[in-house]
């Protein structure tokens, strides 16, 4: 199992990728596009601040095999959020 600090840096990496790539865009294309990639920004934190929540509040007295589960959850469901969020990104793009 991965530490928690490593967990949390995988979590802020990706989502930093996503706003940088997200502001990028914004700063490309044309402005009546802007809501669309901002609405891609505020989901991606919101999905932030809920991994790391979920990270702080791992519960602590569980079984070696169910924590690994647990964080393993987590990582599986930030991969899929940033992969999502990524594809949603090259539609906005693709669409010009």
């Amino acid at each position: 199992m991965a530490s928690v600090k490593n967990i949390k840096k995988d979590i802020d990496y990706l989502v930093d990728e996503v706003i940088s790539d997200s502001l990028l865009c914004i700063s490309m294309q044309p402005v009546k596009n802007k809501e669309n990639f901002v609405e891609i920004i505020n989901q991606t934190v919101e999905m932030r601040n809920n991994l790391i929540s979920r990270v702080n509040s791992a519960p602590r007295t569980a079984k070696r095999a169910e924590t690994k589960a647990y964080y393993k959850a987590i990582y599986d469901e930030l991969i899929s959020n940033a992969d999502t969020s990524f594809d949603k990104l090259s539609k906005l793009i693709e669409s010009k």
